[in-house]
């Protein structure tokens, strides 16, 4: 007989714990578009090289991701989660240090290579502590977490936070303190909850196993799509929340609005995240609710396009992020109820979306840059980000058909 939420109460609140690794991430990563601004100034940025930091994360996961997905499987979670923290918190340290793009791009690469553990560290820890069919609730919670850093960082790290503190480099300096120290309490709790031992047998680091292991997840055709549609959602939320306030402050509006205004596209975005999972497992329709997610998302960013600074680029951007919010857990969410995968390859799986999906975080915001510098106009890169929206809607599609 199966347990009823109720009964899960000591899982969700180790997840809701862990995903606290998500909402320190968030803030550290996102610190930097915050900034985009003042820091192009501060260090001479062209925006291209601003383009090319703010994609700079989401470029280390190409390399990096299915590795790490696979030692996630054979490490645990509680474990890789806290190595994880540690990394970005020691990199967000070093860059308030960075004098100028070279040393920038390199510990923010640093920074990435702690965040892939967390992006497949979570998704593993829900694996181990639900059965299939319960993932998806869970994964929202820990993506709230996410939403949660990316919103303070805008909303109170940049207008507030960092006045206070002095500027840029010191919020950066105390964000990565902050992040050091709540990792070092994740591994006490890990290690004291056992959530690692929860794993079943993995096969270890045996070149065979994982031989094996990627074998079943690199030729597994319904997750093949689910990448596609991660790259899209990546090249949506990268490319869209990595340059809205500097889109925003272009048309006019000052820092502190700009920043305020861009923490709607997360508040939206966590609508989406807490909405679209919870009905579409309710009903049984993840992949129609991917399908809808893509529509709505296109819809947004063409409102932001058209938008100015008025009511309807508002109406755009809350649009945009209950769409991107609604594809962010059923991607997550879908490999472990996919057959031939489940919790055991959970790491692996969404190491291998992030691998591949990562070329849209990383080409998103890099491109949006790029055909700024070469127009002069934010235009042509939103409508790269739309056109990705529609790409979701397409795979969706494919997604739903190989499923009858």
């Amino acid at each position: 007989m199966s347990r009823s939420s109720a009964g899960y109460r000591r899982e969700y609140g180790l997840v809701a714990f862990g995903a606290l690794s998500y909402t320190c991430l968030m803030f550290v990563w996102f610190s930097l578009p915050a900034y985009l601004s003042v820091i192009i100034d501060d260090v001479g940025l062209s925006s291209t090289q601003a383009g090319i930091l703010t994609g700079a994360v989401p470029l280390t996961y190409i390399p990096l991701a299915l590795f790490s997905g696979v030692a996630v499987d054979r490490i645990g979670p509680g474990r890789s989660l806290a190595a994880g923290v540690l990394i970005y918190g020691i990199a967000q340290i070093a860059r308030s240090f960075a004098p100028g793009f070279p040393s920038l791009f390199v510990v923010t690469l640093l920074l990435g290579v702690g965040a892939t553990a967390i992006t497949f560290g979570l998704p593993k820890l829900v694996g181990v502590l639900f059965p299939p069919e319960r993932t998806g609730r869970p994964s929202a919670v820990y993506l709230v977490g996410a939403s949660t850093g990316s919103a303070l960082v805008f909303a109170v790290g940049r207008p507030v936070l960092g006045p206070w503190l002095g500027g840029w480099r010191p919020l950066f300096f105390w964000s990565g303190v902050v992040a050091v120290a709540y990792g070092l309490v994740w591994l006490v709790v890990t290690l004291w909850a056992g959530i690692d031992e929860r794993m079943d047998g993995d096969g270890g680091f045996s070149l065979e196993s994982i031989r094996e292991d990627l074998r079943l997840v690199l030729s597994h055709r319904e997750l093949q799509l689910v990448v596609v549609i991660g790259t899209m959602y990546l090249l949506l939320n990268h490319g869209l929340q990595g340059w809205l306030p500097t889109l925003l402050e272009s048309r006019g509006l000052a820092a502190g609005p700009a920043g305020q205004t861009t923490s709607l596209l997360v508040a939206s975005y966590v609508i989406g995240v807490l909405t679209v999972p919870e009905l579409a497992d309710r009903y049984g329709l993840r992949r129609p609710a991917l399908m809808a997610c893509g529509a709505v998302a296109f819809v947004g960013v063409a409102g932001v396009i058209v938008g100015g600074t008025g009511p309807q680029v508002l109406v755009g951007i809350v649009v945009t992020g209950i769409g991107v919010g609604g594809i962010s857990p059923l991607v997550r969410a879908i490999p472990p109820d996919l057959e031939g995968i489940g919790a055991r390859l959970t790491g692996t799986a969404v190491g291998f979306i992030f691998a591949v999906g990562e070329l849209g975080g990383f080409f998103g915001p890099m491109l949006v840059g790029a055909l700024r510098d070469a127009t002069g106009s934010f235009v042509p890169g939103l409508t790269v980000l739309a056109t990705g929206a529609l790409v979701v809607v397409a795979a969706g599609a494919a997604l739903r058909k190989l499923e009858r």
